[in-house]
């Protein structure tokens, strides 16, 4: 993968990490690439060699004798160096990398570096990273972190020192590519124990991941080995890739921070069929349902029931009309936004249930996923807690519970009051036949059929066929009722599905959206 591609993916990963992973790791990776865009927008000409060491490596003379000038002689004033010395070749381009380097003092070789004329090259002679200043220390600390080369000076005593393996070396384990490391002063050792203290220092640096790592030895005072040491900074100058190759190991080892987290392709469909369940209790889909229903039988008895007793259905209260959800009381344009359900607040026992229900997609949801993502993936399950009451209210409210009454509602209305009428037309006739006389008016007359008289005939007939006809209403009421009681619950359940989806489902699935192209781009930057 190219170095830009690198680049954008390791944006992406922090972009999408925020949040969601350390902050610490965050900022490591922006501090890469703001250095990373910092170092390309400077010189690309000029190959940037920091010399990083300890007290008493010789860091200073090691640099005056790969230059072949005493540059640092007026430099030191003190055992130790207090301020980088730049030992540059090639001014043009190279100021502004030094002031983004910060620093200040400059010396400028006019004498062509490893007899090359061509080479753009910054030495620099660093500060002690074990200094007991602590300014010096964080000098050191920033420009390990900016040169293009870094090149660790050691002396056969403290070759093996903690503080350079643990705290510098092992850190910059990616960057094998742009290292090297002088064993200098080896003229202090005897000649036989060359090899070995070489050998030693290469098994220190392989345990600190650098096993290719070239280690020079070298002498800043008999010259042994300065040769060698020239060669290898001017190679790195020569090849002018130091600088990619520096920033593709940051990018590396900022990748390296970052755990891709692994995510269940998709969360099974029980879970989220146990969410909606569980929605669908804290909404009293049962309880609106069962109103449902018996608002149904109810209006239907009223509207088909016989004439002189169903009147007294009006007496009982509609379970719909309690919960402010008669289709009467409900138009097609009214807002349903502002309309309110007078459904009976959840009990502690379903409001858990609801809570448990989200918890438990959230957790399904969240199967594999880091710490960082788990918690915002929770968190969303949090906030859509907070909001559900409400939608669920609303979905309420605004689903077509399909109560409205019936065609045959009509029908049976009409042959109640016939029924009525029959059975009124027989008592009138009767009350004629027996009242009139008595005033002195001729009644009418009384035929008999099969016995019975006409009148009574009709009176009994009337009655019985709106006993019928009543019944009749009121088993198409109940088997209808219970039809529209079921439709009822598919469409609320539908609703509260909805809810769960917008609300639940989707902010969920956002948060594993995001864990996925992080974990794609984390895959991205490490090639």
């Amino acid at each position: 993968m190219s170095l830009d591609a690198s680049l954008d993916a390791l944006e992406d990963a922090a972009e999408l990490g925020v949040g969601r992973i350390d902050d610490a790791d965050v900022d490591a990776i922006r501090a890469v690439l703001a250095g990373a865009a910092s170092r390309r927008a400077l010189s690309s000409e000029h190959t940037v060699v920091g010399l990083f060491g300890a007290t008493g490596s010789g860091k200073s003379s090691l640099l005056n004798a790969v230059v072949g000038q005493e540059l640092a002689r007026a430099h030191v004033r003190r055992p130790t160096t207090s301020e980088p010395l730049a030992a540059v070749w090639g001014a043009e381009g190279s100021d502004a990398l030094l002031d983004w380097l910060q620093v200040t003092d400059r010396r400028h070789v006019d004498e062509p570096f490893a007899g090359d004329a061509s080479l753009s090259l910054i030495l620099l002679d660093l500060p002690d990273f074990d200094s007991v200043a602590p300014e010096h220390r964080a000098i050191a600390e920033r420009l390990a972190g900016q040169v293009d080369v870094l090149v660790w000076v050691v002396d056969p005593q403290k070759y093996a020192d903690a503080v350079l393996h643990h705290a510098f070396v092992a850190p910059l384990r990616s960057h094998g590519a742009v290292t090297a490391a002088v064993l200098n002063q080896v003229d202090l050792l005897p000649a036989g124990a060359v090899p070995d203290v070489v050998a030693s220092l290469r098994g220190l640096l392989a345990a600190d991941g650098l096993a290719d790592v070239r280690v020079l030895p070298a002498s800043a005072t008999t010259g042994e080995g300065i040769e060698a040491v020239r060669a290898v900074v001017a190679r790195f100058a020569r090849d002018r890739a130091a600088r990619s190759a520096r920033l593709a190991a940051d990018v590396a080892s900022a990748a390296a921070r970052l755990d891709a987290p692994a995510i269940a392709p998709e969360v099974p469909a029980a879970d989220r069929e146990r969410l909606v369940d569980g929605l669908c209790a804290a909404a009293r889909v049962d309880v609106v349902a069962q109103a449902t229903g018996a608002s149904y039988r109810k209006r239907a008895g009223q509207a088909t029931g016989w004439i002189l007793t169903a009147w007294l259905l009006r007496l009982r209260p509609d379970p719909l009309r309690r919960l402010h959800l008669l289709p009467q009381r409900r138009p097609r344009d009214r807002d349903a936004d502002l309309h309110r359900t007078a459904l009976p607040t959840p009990s502690s026992a379903e409001r858990a249930q609801a809570s448990l229900a989200v918890r438990g997609y959230a957790d399904a949801a969240a199967a594999g996923l880091g710490d960082g993502w788990r918690a915002a993936v929770l968190q969303a399950a949090n906030d859509a807690l907070a909001i559900v009451p409400d939608a669920l209210d609303r979905a309420v409210a605004r689903t077509d519970l399909g109560a409205r009454g019936s065609w045959w509602w009509i029908v049976l209305a009409i042959v109640q009051w016939i029924a009525l009428g029959t059975a009124l037309v027989g008592v009138g006739w009767l009350l004629a036949a027996a009242l009139l006389p008595l005033w002195g008016l001729p009644g009418p007359e009384v035929p008999l059929e099969q016995g019975w008289p006409v009148p009574t005939l009709l009176i009994a007939a009337g009655v019985l066929l709106g006993i019928l006809v009543g019944l009749l209403g009121a088993g198409l009421g109940g088997a209808i009722g219970a039809a529209r009681r079921g439709r009822a619950r598919r469409r609320l359940r539908r609703a509260v599905a909805e809810v769960a989806r917008v609300d639940v489902v989707e902010p969920i699935v956002l948060e594993r959206d995001r864990a996925v192209m992080f974990a794609d781009a984390v895959r991205r930057v490490r090639g």
